[in-house]
């Protein structure tokens, strides 16, 4: 890989680390680890083909163009999560892929796929990336820093929160919603 490629390549992993919280490569990594997935049954299960999921993790491409397949992201992340903290068993997770496989994006699915608590209250971690999706689809992570700073000076907890959700990454965007939490 010649210089301007591997410049391009940063470029791009670091426009994920925008939008996404970390670059593709190491999410994607994350969620076939978490969930005992191969990139193809991933790929599969996003509705993107395996060339365009290696693409994404390699840094050749940057950016999820279908909003539906950033919102399976989500979903499998939300559920990689239950899997390990035992709320959900590895055949639960499989019938879950397929529910998530089938979505179409844009409506909250189920209850079965865990958006919601046992209360039917969305989860906070669900809520955060709603939040993040909407910010960093009306701006790009830099512009909306570039307000935050024009901000600070006069509201400095809205500069805040443009920082922490715009561009932020979702633990600590997670962490911001408790602790304003009542």
């Amino acid at each position: 890989m010649d210089a301007a490629q591997q410049e391009a390549t940063a470029r791009a992993r670091e426009l994920q680390r925008n939008w996404y919280g970390e670059p593709l490569g190491a999410l994607f990594r994350k969620l076939i680890d978490d969930l005992g997935l191969n990139q193809a049954r991933l790929a599969g299960v996003l509705g993107l083909s395996a060339p365009m999921l290696s693409q994404l993790m390699s840094g050749q491409r940057a950016k999820i163009g279908n909003p539906a397949v950033v919102q399976r992201v989500q979903l499998l992340q939300d559920l990689a999560g239950q899997v390990a903290d035992g709320s959900v068993s590895a055949a639960e997770a499989t019938d879950r892929m397929e529910e998530i496989k089938k979505s179409q994006g844009g409506s909250v699915l189920s209850n079965t796929t865990q958006t919601t608590s046992s209360s039917g209250a969305p989860t906070v971690k669900r809520v955060v990336r709603e939040i993040q999706s909407l910010l960093r689809s009306v701006a790009a992570a830099g512009d909306i820093i570039e307000a935050a700073d024009t901000l600070a000076p006069t509201h400095p907890e809205l500069a805040e929160f443009l920082r922490v959700y715009g561009a932020g990454r979702t633990s600590d965007a997670v962490t911001h919603y408790q602790s304003h939490q009542n």
